[in-house]
């Protein structure tokens, strides 16, 4: 299965791909031959790869807020949010590469009160002050119990993010909701009193690993 966020870009790879094959069979030295040929298969199984979009099942419990992304645990770290939250709070980064699934699911069920775009610059995801500087799309989600801020931040490669929902919608746990394309990182902000239940280099599963939970 794979995401609709990617066909356009399946599409032409996929005839650029037919294109630089058609060139290995034209070519007389059996080296460039092999090499286009190659070349042509890797960019597009690679392609297919990262666009790929498994189906998840989320715990579908409100006193967990769940991964919204795949990839690996940068940081957990204690802050001070001013931007949604507006108290000390705890904060984890998930580093998504080129290899994980790109699509995001909504960590938590509840409603979308926060939503702002930035344009920014393109240092690599995986710089602790990547958060502030590079492009990326914050979210803010009232739940139940409390507030949670996630955020979508392009990295050194990623250079164009992709969301479907819009302030005021009300959102499910696990439900996907857009991607970062080609290699990225989100981070997600709750209120202090919530516990991680994750650490540094633990790697996470969109939609279905528990970050953070309530007593």
């Amino acid at each position: 299965m794979f995401t609709k966020y990617g066909y356009t870009t399946i599409g032409i790879v996929a005839a650029l791909s037919i294109i630089i094959s058609l060139l290995g069979f034209l070519n007389h030295s059996s080296i460039l031959r092999i090499f286009f040929i190659i070349l042509s298969l890797v960019l597009f199984i690679f392609t297919l790869n990262f666009f790929r979009d498994p189906d998840r099942t989320s715990p579908g419990k409100d006193t967990i807020v769940v991964s919204p992304a795949d990839g690996r645990v940068l940081f957990v770290k204690e802050v001070f949010d001013n931007k949604y939250i507006h108290g000390k709070a705890k904060q984890i980064s998930i580093f998504m590469s080129p290899l994980n699934v790109h699509v995001n699911r909504i960590p938590i069920t509840g409603r979308i009160e926060y939503l702002k775009y930035f344009k920014g610059r393109f240092i690599a995801a995986f710089e602790d002050k990547a958060s502030e500087l590079n492009e990326r799309s914050e979210f803010g989600i009232k739940s139940n119990h409390g507030k949670v801020l996630f955020t979508q931040v392009a990295g050194f490669v990623a250079r164009r993010i992709v969301y479907e929902i819009k302030e005021g919608d009300s959102v499910r746990q696990g439900d996907r909701f857009g991607m970062i394309k080609f290699g990225s990182r989100v981070d997600v902000v709750v209120p202090f009193n919530w516990n991680e239940k994750v650490k540094k280099d633990d790697h996470v599963t969109a939609g279905e690993t528990i970050l953070f939970e309530i007593n």
